[in-house]
């Protein structure tokens, strides 16, 4: 059976491109809270995503009830922290802004 590698992925040279380019401007022990909450964030967004798609396509307008994802034991991502927003802000200057 052929195990995977998840560096084929290229999760884990991602992950150290963005901790390379903090480095310079954090401190070590700040800059893995930074990432990790990322991490969190982009996982949370992932999950919300796709109950978001389910309702939207259930068509009853439930998609910003924040009922219907706790009730699932999903985070409900507000419009503005959404990981979707924050890819479309990760060149711009203002990303730390956007990121707090």
């Amino acid at each position: 059976m052929a195990k995977m590698n998840t560096a084929d992925i290229g999760f884990e040279r991602e992950i150290w491109k963005a901790a390379d380019k903090m480095r310079g401007n954090i401190d070590a022990s700040e800059y893995k809270s930074v990432v990790l909450g990322l991490i969190f964030l982009k996982y949370i967004s992932d999950m919300f995503e796709t109950k978001y798609r389910q309702l939207v396509a259930e068509g009853e307008g439930f998609e910003e009830d924040k009922d219907e994802y706790t009730a699932e034991n999903i985070f409900y991502v507000p419009t503005e922290a959404r990981w979707e927003r924050i890819a479309a802000e990760a060149h711009t200057p203002e990303i730390g802004l956007v990121i707090d």
